[in-house]
């Protein structure tokens, strides 16, 4: 959802435009797969792929599924861990979609020997296929760490990410906690990533100090599964499987995270942080905080469709 949304605020940039809307999808062999169900802890499951159009569909927006209708002049996604045969051709936007994950030794093999399917490593080879007329992309840190990785500097520019480009709007909300440490949780089980939950738990309890501990599951994460082990290893702490998390992160004190989006949100509103990067590198990556970002990206697009730099 986080991409739909995002690629909604930027079509809603493009007014001069005839704009169609896909869930994401793939061919081939992961193709094929997804249709059988077997990806359903992957964005192209039949679980989150309905989810998503049934967004566009409430909208109103045009659709297109696999974007088999058009004749496209422009392509514009959140991810080019895979590029499907039919999108190659064009002309393409890839827009970051937010937190990169670490670079793991898999990530070293796909950059390396280019036979090897960038989606193995994850989001961590985001901007390596080279498939794209301009890659936007959150700051000027995630600027240098994508030219370190390999991309092409002359294709990336620094224009924020739509749903990370205003967190001081989150303040205003009515969830009705305040001065807490939050602790967001992650899908790595869902996605077959090992995870010690006891003990993330456990440094949860440590680093709140005393202080009231709440919880917020990830939202593709086993809920019956993971609200029974905080009850077991943490009871007493509030456990939230659904609202905003933005929400929670605004009217917290401290933010405990892994490598999820939501540490943006706590960097942007000055919250103390605890996660897999140095409180410097989590500065230098946090998205700019102009509140324009789906209409500067709206600008790279024209300028791509028009054949501009």
């Amino acid at each position: 959802m986080n991409q739909t949304t995002q690629m909604h605020q930027i079509a809603e940039k493009l007014p001069e435009v005839d704009r169609w809307f896909s869930h994401f999808y793939s061919d081939g062999l992961l193709g094929r797969a997804a249709e059988a169900g077997l990806l359903e802890f992957t964005i192209m499951g039949r679980g989150r792929s309905r989810r998503a159009l049934d967004y566009l569909e409430e909208h109103g927006l045009q659709l297109d599924p696999g974007g088999t209708l058009h004749d496209y002049d422009l392509v514009v996604t959140c991810t080019d861990l895979i590029v499907p045969e039919n999108i190659r051709r064009r002309r393409l936007v890839l827009v970051q979609e937010g937190m990169t994950e670490p670079e793991t030794v898999l990530f070293h093999l796909a950059r390396n020997f280019r036979w090897i399917p960038r989606w193995v490593a994850g989001t961590a080879t985001t901007g390596l296929s080279d498939a794209y007329a301009r890659f936007c992309v959150a700051s000027e840190g995630y600027r240098d760490l994508f030219i370190r990785k390999g991309v092409d500097p002359e294709k990336i520019v620094v224009t924020s990410i739509p749903n990370f480009d205003d967190c001081r709007r989150y303040l205003e909300n009515d969830f009705e906690h305040r001065d807490y440490v939050l602790a967001c949780t992650s899908d790595n089980r869902e996605t077959f990533i090992y995870e010690n939950r006891r003990r993330h738990i456990g440094r949860c309890l440590e680093l709140a100090g005393g202080s009231r501990l709440i919880f917020k599951l990830h939202p593709n994460e086993n809920v019956r599964r993971a609200t029974a082990e905080i009850e077991r290893w943490a009871p007493g702490c509030l456990v939230y499987s659904e609202g905003r998390t933005e929400e929670m992160i605004a009217n917290a004190r401290m933010l405990i995270a892994g490598f999820s989006s939501t540490i943006f949100v706590g960097s942007a509103l000055g919250k103390v942080v605890h996660c897999g990067l140095e409180p410097e590198e989590l500065k230098r990556l946090t998205p700019e905080q102009n509140r324009s970002a789906a209409a500067n990206i709206a600008d790279v697009c024209r300028r791509v469709l028009d054949g501009r730099p």
